[in-house]
C-alpha cells in the first residue's frame, strides 16, 4: 500500500532535514545552554523598531497593503543604499518579501525551474540548496579550495561545473558559514564569467557590513555592475538591527522585472503586515548607531573566540574575513554530526555541524560569534576542558 508521502511531490518529499535544528532539538531545555548554533544575536530588537511597529498597529494598518512593500520603506532602502554605495537607486528596484529566506525563492522561482540548474559554491548556508530543489530545480555544488590562509573560490572551478542546463549562480559574500569574503577582483572574475555564458546571478550580500577588512564594508556586485547585468540581490533586515523573528527582507533588481516579483509575492504571501515594515523604516532610518553596534560587537566576539580557540592545539581555526561565524575544524574529529550532538548534551554548547553545510564543510562546525562576550568565553572554556576527553 502506498503511504501518504510516497505520494507528496518529489520536491516536498525530499527536502532535507535541517542539520542545524537536529543539534538545537537536542539540547532544548538545557538551563545552562549557550546557543552558538543560530545565525543571530542574542540582543533584542531594539524599542524605536517595536514602537514604530506598535505606532502602525494603533492607526489600524493591519489590512492587505502593497504587494512591492509600502512606499515609505522603498524610499527608506533606496536611501539605505545610496548611503552605503555612494551612487542613486531608485525605489522602483526594492521588493519587499516576507524574509530574506522568501527572497531567495522567489529569486530562484524569478531564474529557475524543473530540468534547471544552479551553481552554488560550497560550504554554504543549507537553504540555499534546499530552496532551488523544492523548487524542481538543481542546486550544483562547487566546493571552494581550503589553503594555508583561508577559503578560495576558483573561477574555473565554477565554470567547470556549467552545463547547458545552468541558468544562474548564487554567491554568498561575506559567507555563512566559512567568513570568506570575496574580493573585488573575484567578483569581477564572477560576473564575467555570468556575461560570458548569459546567466543570471543571486547575490546574497547580507553581512556586507560585518567585515573585517579595510573599509566600511565588504566589496559589492553594486561596485562593478552595469545597469543591464541580471543581477538579483537578496536581503534581510534579520542580521543588522536584530530583527530575525520579524521576517522582513528584499530583493534589488532592475525596475523592469517590478511586476514579476509583484505578481509572485502575491500569489505566495501577498505582501508583508504594514506594521512590520513600519518597523523596517524606523531601523533603516534610525538604526545607524545600532548597526555601528552590532558591528563593533561581532568583532569583539570574534577576536574573543579567536583567542581561545587558537591555544588549543586540536582546533584549527583561521580569522574570517567577515560576516560572524568561526568554522573550525578539531584534529580526530570526522563526524561532526556526532561531535556536535554531544557536545551540547554534555556541556550545553551549542555549535551547528558542518555536515549541515554541503560539499566541502563535513570535517567542520560553525560557532555564531554575534553574542556577548562572557557566553562566548565560557563557551570556549567548556569546548576546552571537554576536547580532550573524547
Amino acid at each position: 500500500m502506498t503511504s501518504l508521502i510516497e505520494r507528496l511531490s518529489p520536491e516536498a518529499r525530499n527536502a532535507p532535514e535541517s542539520g542545524i535544528v537536529e543539534v538545537f532539538n537536542a539540547g532544548r531545555g538545557r538551563e545552562d545552554l549557550i546557543p552558538l548554533w543560530a545565525g543571530e544575536g542574542d540582543l533584542p530588537t531594539p524599542g524605536f523598531i517595536c514602537e514604530a511597529a506598535k505606532a502602525s498597529l494603533d492607526r489600524g494598518e493591519t489590512f492587505y497593503t502593497y504587494q512591492r512593500g509600502i512606499p515609505p520603506l522603498r524610499e527608506a532602502l533606496a536611501a539605505y543604499h545610496q548611503d552605503l554605495y555612494g551612487k542613486p537607486f531608485s525605489p522602483e528596484r526594492f521588493y519587499v518579501t516576507g524574509s530574506g529566506m522568501q527572497a531567495i525563492q522567489l529569486a530562484v522561482q524569478a531564474v529557475a525551474g524543473p530540468g534547471r540548474e544552479v551553481i552554488v559554491p560550497t560550504p554554504a548556508w543549507p537553504n540555499i540548496s534546499a530552496a532551488i530543489d523544492i523548487h524542481g530545480a538543481r542546486a550544483v555544488s562547487v566546493p571552494m579550495r581550503e589553503e594555508e590562509n583561508g577559503w578560495r573560490l576558483a573561477i574555473e572551478d565554477v565554470e567547470a561545473a556549467i552545463t547547458p542546463q545552468t541558468t544562474a549562480l548564487f554567491l554568498n559574500s561575506p559567507c555563512n558559514p566559512t567568513g570568506w569574503v570575496a574580493s573585488e577582483d573575484v567578483l569581477k572574475a564572477f560576473l564575467e564569467l555570468a556575461r560570458k555564458r548569459d546567466l543570471w546571478i543571486i547575490a546574497d550580500e547580507i553581512y556586507a557590513l560585518f567585515y573585517y577588512g579595510e573599509g566600511p564594508r565588504a566589496p559589492s556586485f553594486y561596485d562593478i555592475a552595469g545597469d543591464n547585468d541580471r543581477i538579483i540581490f537578496v536581503n534581510s533586515m534579520s542580521k543588522n538591527w536584530a530583527m530575525t523573528g520579524w521576517r522582513v527582507g528584499w530583493i534589488s533588481a532592475p525596475p523592469e522585472l517590478g511586476q514579476v516579483f509583484e505578481n509572485l509575492i502575491q500569489y505566495s504571501t501577498s505582501g508583508v503586515p504594514s506594521f512590520s515594515q513600519w518597523g523596517a523604516v524606523a531601523a533603516l532610518t534610525k538604526g545607524r548607531d545600532f548597526l555601528q553596534e552590532q558591528v563593533e560587537r561581532a568583532r569583539r566576539g570574534r577576536e574573543c573566540v579567536l583567542t581561545g580557540l587558537q591555544a588549543l592545539n586540536r582546533v584549527k581555526v583561521l580569522p574570517p574575513d567577515g560576516a560572524f561565524y568561526l568554522f573550525f575544524s578539531v584534529e580526530g574529529v570526522t563526524d561532526t554530526r556526532q561531535f556536535a550532538l554531544d557536545l551540547v548534551r554534555q556541556t550545553g554548547v551549542g555549535l551547528a555541524p558542518g555536515t549541515a553545510f554541503g560539499k566541502g564543510g563535513e570535517r567542520y562546525l560553525r560557532l555564531c560569534y554575534a553574542r556577548r562576550e562572557d557566553h562566548l568565553a565560557e563557551a570556549v572554556r567548556r569546548i576546552s576542558t571537554w576536547i580532550p576527553e573524547i
